[in-house]
């Protein structure tokens, strides 16, 4: 794995998946230009690192933009090997420890379990090589993207947030943009739904002015991964990255915050939230592929920036599918997927399509054993963490390929009764769903696509699909390069 981004880099470029840029590039629009038209070339084209940005930092953009860098980020050869390790994990946690034998074979794994958790260096971290405090620290000095014409301002738009639960003391990790409004405040854009806000409100509710941030802008991939996966509050992202990775995170005290953020970062901006004051932020052209609207969020203020002496400022570029942060979701999808078939053991498969945008359809197939089944899929899948979000689910049966888009239109196209398969419920939305009447909730639409029971109020003959033989299969096949077809 990586110590920090610059070994990411340093992969990508022995790998041939990264393309320096030494032209100047202005961080208004050109470089979001630049990032779109290579993240919409053939397999995500490659990671862009833009080397004179008119400020002392390059500008790395695209890094996980593409199924093979995403892997490369993770350590893996492929993404299958996370689902199958967090299975083994979640098998050998929920198996019952009847003999000591079975509680001897725990040891090994209760081992590498110690070695995920977070790290505490007592030295200063490399992400305090400058320390700017005072009027020195100034967000001016960064490359701050502005990305799409109606964008509200500049966005940083790979933010690592980590505040603390005022109860329990729990660190949390996650993405919120950060709209610079000058050189030392910008928006906290944390939605209602994720656990930084719930860190906001708890402060809130204790009559605290204030709660603590640190911001870390460019980690090693693992991490900047982990600060998006849909984590319940208890979980500590950084555990998770240990997970992930093999090794614990080292972590480092902030200057000027009672915080601690990854030691190898590129750059740190450390401040806190007024609980009492809130500002207008947005529009935001978004990975909907629309502008979110501007709304009123918690304002940021900044106490200090510190850095490495050559740090590289890590952006991503959002907009219409697909993008990087398609990759990042597709990495959920199947990294989480055991974690729902753990809960629902009937799920085969599941796709949440880039056209989908994440939260707005998710294709399952199940193993249907009983009626109305995919009814109760449907309803679970919404009641678990972030699904609540999902716009769409369409359900079918196991043998249906979810990752192949035209056979699951195919069977939603011919299978569906609309007055008896379509099931439409309300409930949250994703703060960025513009379609719905109500901000933050809204109707949900559940397609059940699978076979149709007699229990379930089809009467009528189910047709058998068409398909050939497996012996005259066998016989075209033997004769096929005689055909000439080819």
């Amino acid at each position: 794995m990586y110590r920090n981004l610059s070994e990411f880099i340093a992969r990508l470029e022995r790998e041939g998946e990264l393309q320096r840029v030494s032209v100047p590039v202005d961080p208004v629009y050109e470089i979001a230009e630049i990032t779109d038209r290579m993240s919409k070339q053939p397999d995500g084209g490659k990671a862009l690192l833009f080397e004179q940005t008119g400020t002392p930092f390059p500008v790395l953009t695209n890094m996980m933009g593409s199924d093979r860098r995403m892997a490369m980020a993770l350590g893996v050869e492929s993404l299958d090997e996370l689902t199958r390790r967090l299975d083994d994990l979640l098998q050998q946690a929920v198996t019952p420890k009847n003999s000591l034998l079975d509680k001897l074979r725990m040891l090994p794994l209760l081992a590498e379990m110690s070695r995920w958790l977070p790290r505490t260096s007592s030295s200063r971290g490399e992400c305090q090589q400058v320390v700017l405090q005072g009027e020195e620290a100034s967000l001016d000095a960064l490359p701050v993207l502005k990305c799409w014409p109606c964008d509200g301002g500049r966005f940083v738009t790979l933010p690592l947030v980590h505040t603390l639960d005022p109860e329990t003391g729990i660190r949390n990790v996650g993405m919120y943009r950060l709209q610079l409004f000058d050189a030392r405040t910008t928006g906290m854009h944390w939605h209602i739904h994720k656990n930084g806000a719930e860190n906001f409100r708890d402060m809130k509710a204790q009559g605290g002015a204030r709660i603590e941030a640190a911001v870390a802008i460019g980690t090693d991939p693992v991490v900047t991964y982990a600060a998006t996966a849909p984590l319940p509050r208890d979980i500590d992202e950084m555990v998770f990255a240990g997970f992930l990775r093999h090794k614990s995170v080292e972590m480092v005290k902030c200057k000027t915050v009672d915080i601690e953020v990854p030691a190898t970062a590129e750059i740190i901006l450390e401040g806190y939230v007024r609980t009492d004051e809130m500002r207008r932020e947005g529009p935001f052209g978004d990975h909907t592929g629309y502008y979110s609207l501007a709304d009123d969020y918690p304002v940021f203020h900044v106490t200090a920036i510190t850095h490495r002496k050559d740090a590289i400022y890590s952006a991503t570029v959002v907009g219409k599918p697909p993008m990087e942060d398609c990759f990042l979701a597709k990495a959920t999808e199947r990294i989480f997927l055991p974690l729902l078939q753990q809960m629902q053991p009937e799920i085969i498969d599941i796709n949440m399509p880039l056209e989908g945008v994440f939260h707005d359809c998710c294709i399952v197939s199940i193993k249907k054993s009983y009626p109305m089944q995919a009814r109760k899929v449907m309803h679970a899948l919404w009641g678990m963490g972030q699904m609540m979000n999902v716009k769409m689910i369409i359900v079918v049966d196991a043998h249906v390929d979810v990752q192949n888009i035209s056979e699951v239109a195919w069977r939603v196209f011919n299978n569906i009764d609309a007055k008896h398969d379509l099931e439409i419920v309300e409930g949250p939305l994703d703060v960025l769903d513009h379609s719905s009447p109500m901000a933050k909730w809204g109707a949900k639409l559940g397609i059940d696509a699978t076979k149709t029971w007699p229990e379930e109020g089809h009467s009528r003959e189910w047709p058998d699909e068409i398909a050939m033989s497996d012996e005259i299969k066998a016989k075209v096949d033997a004769k096929w390069k005689e055909l000439g077809l080819e």
